[in-house]
Parts: structure tokens; C-alpha cells; sequence
């Protein structure tokens, strides 16, 4: 029977799967976890950031340790991701600092401890490049063109231009890099916090020479992500597993804060540069950006990252002549990576802060610059998307404008040192472009005597996955929340469903799920799951993705429809200014997202909440000091993150606009909300009079600004 008003799932906080656990105690981190016989694994690291590896002095007593380098290595010696160019240990050459070398493993830390400060190494160093612009290896180029943008620059009265800059940034989830290797039945078995059990296992079996069935990968509770354990995971799991398969012995290897913040990946920084074309009544009619990231060392996940973060590029604004040159580059930095947003956020920055520069130019209204501007349904993206009715550009703009009450503000602040800026942004959910159909992601659904249970590869990590999955299955099924289980995310036991990652597990995964659960609806037939159990033995019903009809895309031309859907948002942000630290403190955000549908409301409002602190700290705080290739502040005592007292009040409107092909109409969350405020707190900052183009926006930063004139 059918889900009652009263009994639905979807729509309402019903409680988190895994919620009694964490609350109690009973969940179990990979920390938590031992094995007989095991030992404890340190990673020893170059101290250079470009060179050869000459000799490696160990000034340690050897017996009772496992010492590993790249000749311990049973298949390839690779991370292997998109290119198979980064080694899993280097072999002679050095690219950057805290690059892996060689591994050692102890039944004793703190023996372990000791010998690791007692292995030196020689190098013949290298003149290292840190800048990006003087950068000769190139990782990705990608050029989007729509129409002729000789005609749209001849077309215009006002051409404006811009360069910006956005640094790195840091994901400092709660729970540090840690995996478990355990050597089992002739193959692997790793246990670990970590985003997308596949990418891990494919690494592990390039990495070891391992048919599948000798690879086992198991998520074990996660204390958070961010992307920063998308891609990350298979190295360490590659080093604990090299340690597991040479010593026959389980294997924990664990990352203390400051190894974690030195050695993983970060957020892309970057430059990029606006010339806009407009009319004096604030027509876009040329629209040309050049986006340069700096990827790191190697190439990781840069040239998706890149892909995103171009598409993004324009902002949601429709103009019929763009070019939009996107590069990401070679540093002798650690390589950089997966982050919340995936280069969304930097070209967002810039569009927007662009946006209102020509707001000034021109003398309007910035509000009705992008009211003007803003995309509608029909029509078309730089891509040439043709978009739908799903498009809330407008809806989320004038919501925004109106709950904050923004243009009576900005009057009555002008001349304090209170200022107020906004920003409207959207963001693609799902992978880019054909990428879902190349994941070919699977889920499963099998029937139990009290319910059913989800199979699934998508992982918890702390955004609800569990139970926004629930919720579906336990509303298209017509039975209750707590008759659905969710299996563990095991590559033993569950399909390959693709990766948490891109906000595409609830708008992907949550709808092949809602299609097995309609099957097997329709296979029981109005029966019991206990007379069909008695009757047939079992039932897994499992799905592949299938996309809408229709959808085309050209990887080539950059040409087509680059996502199935878009979540649109809008913030206003309001500031106050120090005058004499010019410290810059947000004291309220009013943040409108419009996702489609909002499966469970408290973790949908959290996610933007969290996504919007997340923001502010890359806005205002999070300075990544790079010295000579190296994280310099890699502690917490200076790695500045919001706390409480930094947080603002965040005032969340959640719009719904449901798209057809998600579940029950929902679309992504969970990366949009850290598009928006980091461009708002900047347009705030020039209400105060301050023309500032680069994040984080220090004081030091601001006091370096020039003044905007005494006009404005």
C-alpha cells in the first residue's frame, strides 16, 4: 500500500540512520578499530620541493621493522586516477614537499616515532616553479565558445575588465586520512575513512597486481570529507597496503593533523581575468574569461575541477557571445584536489564580484543588473544548454533581496562601518557533461522479512546519505522509514554506484534507487514480504543509471548539456568593519537555495548552513602559507577556520522547484551552498569603499586595497 500523508518519509526529519550510534558511541571509526598481530605505518617524506633522490641513510636498528620503498611494490607503482603520472612512492625524482618515499611499519609507535627522526636523506635539488604563470607543463586546456565575440564587443558601449584571485584552501574535515590494510585470503582488505570505496579498490588493484575479487575496500564511519577523501584515500591505502603485503600483517596507518594538512590536497588556487562587454542599460553582449588554476605536482582530479569551474565561469547570466579559456597547470606544490564546489567557487568569485564592478561602471543598480541578466527557463548556457522550468535564477534573487531587506540596508549603512553585498550563483548536480553515463553507476535493493535493504556505494559521511536514501526507497515502496536497512558501503557486497561526490547522490543515485524500489514494488505484487520470501526465496532487484532522453553532450567542444540539472542561490551577506584592525566580521547571512526538492529539511538546511561557513572561512580567514613548496601554519593554532564566534546568524529560505528526472524532484545540495558567500562578503567589503579582488580578504589585504572614488 502507499505511503499516507501521515506515514511518508520524504519531506519530513525523521531520524538519521546512524544517528544512535554516533550519539552513543557505538560507531566505529577507523581509529577504533584493531586487528590481531597489527602494526602501526609512518609515511617518510621529501623535505625538497624538486630533485633527485641520491641515498636514504636509516640510522635505526632494523629488526622488528617492515621498511617499504617503490621496489616493494607488487604491480604498478601509481595512484592511478585519470592519468597514471603520480607514483605511489617515488622511485628517484622529487616533485614536491611531503612527497612519499619510503614507508616503515612497528608493532611499537612509539618506536616507530623514534626511527622515523632517525632516516635521512640526500637529494641533488632542482630550481623549483611556484608560480603557475611561469609554469611550462600544462595539465588540462579546455575553450568554450558560443557565438562571435568580435560582434558582442562591437555591440557594446562599456568594456570592463578584471583580475582575481582566490588562494588555496584547506577541507580540515574532523577525522584526519586513516585506513587499515589486512592481508586476507591471498589478496587485500582495507578498511578506511574515505568518500568513494571504487576509486580505492581500482587504485589498490593497479597498485598490488590484484584481480578484483583479491581487493576488498570498507568504509568504516567517516568524520567528514569535504573531497578532500575522494581522491586522497588511494594513496594512503596504497602505502598501508604495500606495508600489509610485504610483512603478511595487518597494517593501521593514521595521519596526526599536521602530516594531514601538509601532505593531501587542497583547493585549487587561482587567477582568473574578466573583459566584459556591456550596453549602458546593462545587456551583456560579450562575455571573454581566462581561467588559470594552479593544479600541483600531479595532475590528481585538476582537469575535472577545471572543467566545472569553467562551465560556471560566466555566473547564471545569459549573454549570446562568450569565450572562456580555461588552464590548469603544473607547480612544484603538493597536488591539489577535490574541494566542496570543485572549481565552482573560484570562477563564481570573480563573475560575481565582476558583476558588481560593472554595476559601478555603469552607475545601476546591481540588484537590476542581475535581474536583467539573469538566466530563465529557454534560455541557453555558455555550453549552449537550452535550460528549463526548473531554472530559479530569478526566484532565488528577489527572494534574497526582499527576506533581507537589502536596498533599505545598503542605504542606511552608507558611511559606517557596516557594509552588505550579495551574490547569485548556481551549480550543476551530477557529474559533468557524459560522465554519468560513463560511471554506468548501480544500485541495489533487496527484499528482507521486515523490509528492505539499500545496497550502495555512496558513503556517510556525515551529509545524511543513509537516510535521504531511506527515505526514498521507504516512500516509493509504500512501507515504513525504519523498515529500510542500509548495507555497509563494501566493494564485497555492494555495486559500484560511482562516488560521493558533485552533489549527485541524492539527484543520481537517490533515483536509480527510487527505480528499483518500483520494481520491486511491482514484483511483489501487493504481497508480504515474508509470503513472497516463503514463496520465491529472494529478491535483489539492481538498476543502472539511465539519463533523460535527450541529453547530448560533445567532449571535444565543450558543447551540450553540461548537467541534468542546476540548483540555483542567492546570499546576502552583512558585515561589519574594525576600524582600527580592519577586521571584517559577518553578522548575518540570508542564504536562498532552491534544490528541487528537500528529501529531509534539517539535513538539507544544514548542508547549506555548513557549506556557508565553510565559505565564510575561505572568504575572510583560511591564509594557506606556502613557504619554499610547504605548508607553513599546518596546525590548528594557526590555520585560522570560523568557529562559533565567527559564524554569523544564518537565515536559510529553502525554495522548491522540482526537476522531473530526480527523486520525487530533488536535485544536489551539498556543493552549491559554498558557491555564494565568498563573493557576497566581497561585494560587502566595496559598500565599504574597498576594491578588493583577492580571497581571503585579510586585514592585511584590505589595507593594501586601493579606494574605491568618493563618488560612489
Amino acid at each position: 500500500m502507499g505511503a499516507t500523508e501521515k506515514s511518508r518519509a520524504v519531506g519530513r526529519n525523521v531520524p538519521r540512520k546512524e544517528g544512535l550510534d554516533k550519539v552513543t558511541g557505538a560507531a566505529k571509526y577507523v581509529d577504533d578499530l584493531t586487528f590481531p598481530g597489527m602494526l602501526h605505518g609512518r609515511t617518510i617524506r621529501s623535505t625538497i620541493a624538486a630533485g633527485e633522490i641520491e641515498n636514504i641513510h636509516l640510522g635505526f636498528a632494523r629488526k622488528g621493522f617492515t621498511i617499504a620503498d617503490c621496489r616493494d611494490v607488487p604491480g604498478r607503482n601509481v595512484v592511478a586516477l585519470i592519468e597514471l603520472d603520480q607514483p605511489c612512492l617515488a622511485e628517484r625524482r622529487v616533485r614536491h614537499f611531503a612527497e612519499p618515499i619510503l614507508l616503515l611499519a612497528h608493532e611499537d609507535r612509539e618506536r616507530l616515532l623514534e626511527a622515523e627522526s632517525l632516516v635521512a636523506i640526500d637529494y641533488r635539488e632542482e630550481t623549483p616553479i611556484y608560480d603557475p604563470e611561469k609554469s611550462d607543463h600544462c595539465f588540462k586546456e579546455i575553450r568554450i565558445e558560443k557565438g562571435d565575440l568580435a560582434r558582442g564587443f562591437a555591440e557594446a558601449d562599456v568594456v570592463v575588465e578584471g583580475e582575481y584571485r582566490v588562494g588555496l584552501q584547506e577541507q580540515l574535515y574532523i577525522e584526519p586520512n586513516g585506513v587499515i590494510a589486512v592481508p586476507e585470503n591471498g589478496g587485500i582488505t582495507v578498511y578506511g575513512s574515505l568518500q568513494c570505496p571504487y576509486y580505492v579498490h581500482r587504485a589498490l588493484r593497479v597498485l598490488l597486481g590484484l584481480s578484483d575479487d583479491k581487493v576488498r575496500v570498507v568504509q568504516t564511519e567517516t568524520g567528514g570529507g569535504f573531497g578532500g577523501k575522494e581522491e586522497y584515500p588511494s594513496m594512503i591505502a596504497g602505502h598501508a597496503a604495500i606495508l600489509a603485503w610485504k610483512s603478511r600483517r595487518p597494517v593501521k596507518l593514521v595521519y596526526d593533523r599536521v602530516e594531514d594538512m601538509v601532505a593531501t590536497t587542497k583547493r585549487h588556487p587561482g587567477v582568473i581575468r574578466h573583459s566584459t562587454g556591456v550596453t549602458r542599460d546593462g545587456t551583456l553582449t560579450a562575455i571573454k574569461i581566462d581561467v588559470l588554476l594552479d593544479g600541483g605536482a600531479y595532475m590528481t582530479l585538476s582537469p575535472v575541477v577545471l572543467s566545472r569551474g569553467v562551465i560556471h565561469a560566466t555566473g547564471p547570466y545569459r549573454c549570446d557571445h562568450v569565450r572562456i579559456q580555461g588552464r590548469v597547470v603544473a607547480t612544484n606544490t603538493p597536488p591539489n584536489g577535490a574541494f566542496r564546489g570543485f572549481g565552482a567557487p573560484q570562477t563564481q568569485f570573480a563573475a560575481e564580484v565582476h558583476m558588481e564592478r560593472i554595476a559601478e561602471t555603469l552607475g545601476i543598480d546591481s540588484v537590476r543588473l542581475r535581474e536583467k541578466n539573469a538566466f530563465r527557463p529557454g534560455d541557453t548556457t555558455s555550453t549552449g544548454q537550452k535550460l528549463g522550468r526548473d531554472t530559479s535564477a530569478l526566484r532565488v534573487l528577489r527572494e534574497a533581496v526582499s527576506r533581507s531587506d537589502f536596498r533599505a540596508k545598503r542605504r542606511a549603512y552608507r558611511g559606517t562601518n557596516r557594509g552588505i553585498g550579495l551574490a547569485l550563483f548556481f551549480h550543476g548536480s551530477g557529474f559533468t557533461g557524459g560522465g554519468e553515463v560513463k560511471l554506468a553507476s548501480k544500485a541495489s535493493l533487496e527484499l528482507t522479512e521486515t523490509g528492505a535493504r539499500i545496497l550502495v556505494a555512496s558513503t556517510e559521511i556525515g551529509q545524511g546519505t543513509r537516510t535521504m536514501h531511506a527515505q526514498i526507497v521507504a516512500d516509493t515502496l509504500g512501507i515504513p522509514y525504519d523498515a529500510v536497512e542500509v548495507a555497509a558501503a563494501d566493494t564485497a557486497r555492494v555495486p559500484d554506484s560511482g562516488p560521493t561526490v558533485a552533489s549527485r547522490t541524492c539527484m543520481v543515485v537517490g533515483k536509480i534507487l527510487e527505480r528499483c524500489a518500483q520494481e520491486m514494488r511491482r514484483e511483489l505484487g501487493g504481497r508480504s514480504a515474508q509470503d513472497y520470501l516463503a514463496e520465491r526465496g529472494s529478491l535483489v532487484v539492481t538498476k543502472e543509471y539511465s539519463g533523460p532522453d535527450g541529453l547530448y553532450w560533445d567532449d571535444e567542444t565543450y558543447r551540450g548539456d553540461a548537467y541534468g540539472a542546476f540548483g540555483w542561490g542567492c546570499d546576502v551577506i552583512e558585515v561589519e568593519r574594525d576600524p582600527e584592525t580592519w577586521q571584517i566580521r559577518p553578522t548575518r547571512v540570508t542564504a536562498v537555495c532552491e534544490i528541487g526538492k528537500a528529501i529531509h529539511p534539517v539535513l538539507a538546511r544544514g548542508q547549506i548552513e555548513g557549506g556557508t561557513a565553510q565559505a565564510v572561512g575561505y572568504a575572510l580567514l583560511e591564509e594557506v602559507a606556502m613557504r619554499d613548496g610547504r605548508m607553513a601554519n599546518a596546525q590548528l593554532t594557526n590555520y585560522l577556520v570560523p568557529t562559533t564566534l565567527d559564524t554569523p546568524e544564518i537565515d536559510v529560505t529553502i525554495l522548491e522547484n522540482p526537476y522531473e528526472h530526480g527523486p520525487f524532484g530533488a536535485k544536489g545540495v551539498g556543493e552549491m551552498p559554498i558557491d555564494g558567500p565568498a563573493p557576497a562578503i566581497v561585494n560587502a567589503i566595496r559598500s565599504l569603499g574597498v576594491d578588493v579582488r583577492s580571497i581571503p580578504a585579510t586585514p592585511e589585504r584590505i589595507l593594501e586595497a586601493p579606494s574605491l572614488s568618493a563618488s560612489r
